[in-house]
């Protein structure tokens, strides 16, 4: 496997240490992710405490003391596609490290109240950094093909979804660790609407509340990269502090609070939960308010035009 270095083509624009340390893994590819993260200067306790400090404080506000901020909204990026399906389960077979989301919304202008009814919207590429709908965009490093993953997979549909939030405002979902591609570090988009309702297996109508994006912490990044599939796709990987989007803030900037399945081995997968202090009043462009652009990879950014053809995936819930 080629070695993985910090991506310097970015400028060093978020001063905060985040997140940091190594993983010890076995093997050239985690070698590689090793030199990558090398610099990051801090250890994976201090992220550790960080992490579970904002975390924290995000979870007391929703249950009665003070409300947690309103979360970051930053651009929805170039790869986002309307029609996406209401699921819980959004793999459609494609492979990697399981990922269980667990997300809270709440009205940080009223107490940090659940938002019963609100459509979580999220989509993320795969383990090896591409989008459904753009599976030929290329996601920089070398990365084998997208149609080389064997997987029975939509290329028009997998890894989207939405989930209609519960009384007490959560939603699930179940999908895979994203991958990565150049420039951005590992993320996943959001979106969450307010006032439309399921139909056809989809979303309509209402507004978009917030438009946002969710983000892990590089000593797990790191861990999960060095394992297959993921580590057939190298190159140079963007850490946090480098993001042109992350801004540093924890868990108002969408630094999800991780937990793993099972702690010898990270291959079983990790359990993420985040609480989404939102403006239900609110009306996000997808603009963004902060960071860069979105991060287009090398091939040149995406049209946004969905691909034809309508989904054909199976909706459920």
């Amino acid at each position: 496997m080629t070695g993985l270095r910090k991506d310097t083509s970015i400028t060093r624009r978020r001063a905060l240490a985040v997140t940091g340390g190594t993983v010890a893994a076995c093997g050239l590819a985690a070698a590689g992710y090793q030199a990558a993260f090398a610099d990051t200067g801090t250890t994976a306790a201090t992220t550790a405490a960080t992490t579970a400090g904002a975390s924290a404080s995000a979870s007391a506000g929703s249950t009665g003391g003070a409300c947690m901020t309103l979360m970051t909204s930053v651009t929805q990026g170039p790869y986002y596609l309307d029609g996406a399906l209401v699921r819980k389960d959004i793999t459609e077979g494609k492979s990697g490290v399981p990922l269980t989301l667990r997300l809270t919304v709440v009205d940080a202008t009223d107490g940090c109240t659940p938002v019963a009814g609100a459509a979580v919207e999220i989509w993320h590429c795969d383990a090896w950094g591409y989008y459904s709908g753009y599976t030929t965009a290329n996601p920089g490093g070398s990365a084998p093909a997208e149609s080389e993953d064997g997987s029975t997979a939509n290329d028009a549909t997998y890894l989207r979804g939405y989930q209609i939030a519960n009384a007490n405002g959560v939603v699930k979902f179940e999908t895979v660790f994203p991958g990565w591609y150049t420039p951005r570090t590992c993320h996943i988009h959001l979106k969450v609407h307010t006032g439309g309702q399921k139909e056809d297996g989809t979303y309509e109508g209402g507004k978009v509340n917030h438009t946002g994006q969710l983000f892990f912490p590089d000593d797990v990044a790191e861990e999960i990269f060095a394992l297959e599939p993921y580590a057939r796709h190298t190159g140079s990987y963007t850490v946090l502090a480098d993001d042109m989007v992350y801004d540093g803030g924890g868990a108002s900037s969408g630094l999800l609070t991780l937990k793993a399945v099972h702690k010898a081995d990270p291959s079983k997968g990790y359990k993420g939960t985040l609480t989404l202090g939102v403006d239900p009043d609110a009306e996000s462009t997808g603009a963004g308010g902060g960071g860069g652009g979105g991060g287009t990879p090398p091939s040149g950014a995406p049209t946004g035009t969905p691909p034809s053809g309508a989904p054909t995936a199976s909706a459920s819930t």
